[in-house]
């Protein structure tokens, strides 16, 4: 794989992502240790992990994620210097108290001390690509669909205020290049024009859902983000494992999924954009038509994300040494015009059930 530039940072990546949210819930940590050495060795030097994970978030696994891949790190002198390390500090966390405090803000001193807290946890005296994980405004994300401008709060620390916090980590040589996730057109623009305008240090990526069941960033963020040179870190490009067809004998809730699956092991995921019947169905017609093609559902889910011209780098999440291995082996496969055109007239009729 080509390594690829980041924005107009100095970071460059694989075009594949290893995703690490799995790590301390459904993973343990020397299953973690194996996924993450393998992962070295068939050449992936771009880790992404949060002090959010593990996930589903629970107080009880809050910042293991970061742990495990701090421990393994230490385990592994040489590593950190053939890895490019993401991580990202927790937006407004009303509904998770041990998360500041259930804060419905993240202040620029919030921004600090998580970033000082990921540093520890990694064991690592420079985090690479340094991620707002959500916004701190009021926007439709994680599977609501509306802005609604009466919920908008003023009183919210400002863009301009979180970047001014973000450069005193950069100048400080605690963080190299940042990100946002979870981001509207608008934000991205706004941390753009506010990074030139104020002389700030300047967003090189936006990580956001893109899968074939969700596909909402090609109606107006692909455009903010050519236009202005901020790369596409795409996540779930599975659709938390309904595009891997492992749902597609399972009722129309998925409620009878396989034992091991999230959707069953996790009521809130369930409740989620990926829990929807219409997700589901989504998922099986796409399912279908790579085996029509000769093709299995993953092979073609992810060759999806790793050929589109949105797609700078797809971050892939694992639970075994097996999925690491098929994820990666799908990289270079091809698909079709005729495919993509079925792919499109798809998409067509049923849109984005899980945008």
């Amino acid at each position: 794989m080509q390594l690829v530039q980041l924005g107009q940072s100095d970071l460059h990546v694989t075009p594949i992502c290893l995703g690490t949210m799995t790590f301390g819930e459904q993973v343990n940590e020397a299953d973690s240790h194996a996924i993450l050495s393998r992962s070295l060795e068939r050449g992936v030097n771009f880790i992404d992990t949060a002090e959010m994970y593990a996930v589903p978030p629970r107080a009880e696994t809050f910042q293991t994620t970061e742990k495990i891949v701090g421990n393994w790190l230490a385990q592994n002198p040489g590593a950190r210097d053939q890895l490019v390390i993401a991580t990202k500090v927790a937006g407004p966390s009303r509904n998770m108290p041990w998360i500041r405090g259930g804060s419905p803000d993240l202040t620029a001193a919030d921004i600090v001390a998580a970033c000082e807290g990921s540093l520890k946890r990694l064991k690592i005296d420079v985090i690479d690509l340094y991620q707002i994980h959500w916004p701190t405004r009021n926007v439709p994300m994680f599977g609501a669909l509306y802005y609604e401008p009466g919920n908008d709060n003023a009183a919210l620390t400002s863009l301009h205020a979180q970047l001014e916090a973000l450069q005193t980590l950069v100048r400080a040589g605690k963080v190299r290049a940042l990100g946002l996730s979870n981001e509207t057109p608008y934000g991205v623009h706004e941390f753009v024009r506010l990074s030139e305008q104020h002389g700030l240090p300047r967003i090189a990526t936006v990580q956001n859902v893109y899968c074939l069941i969700s596909r909402a960033l090609e109606n107006g963020l692909d455009e903010t983000m050519r236009h202005l040179d901020v790369s596409l870190l795409a996540y779930s490009p599975l659709g938390f494992g309904l595009l891997s067809g492992k749902y597609d004998a399972s009722g129309t809730s998925g409620a009878d999924a396989p034992a091991d699956a999230r959707i069953t092991r996790y009521e809130s995921v369930r409740k989620q954009r990926w829990g929807r019947a219409e997700s589901l169905e989504a998922a099986r017609r796409y399912n279908a038509l790579a085996r029509e093609f000769g093709l299995t559902p993953t092979q073609m889910a992810l060759a999806f994300c790793y050929t589109k011209w949105q797609v700078k780098s797809t971050i892939i999440g694992v639970t075994s040494l097996a999925q690491l291995d098929e994820d990666l082996d799908a990289w270079g496969t091809t698909l079709p015009p005729e495919l993509l055109q079925k792919i499109d007239a798809v998409r067509w009729e049923i849109r984005d059930p899980a945008a």
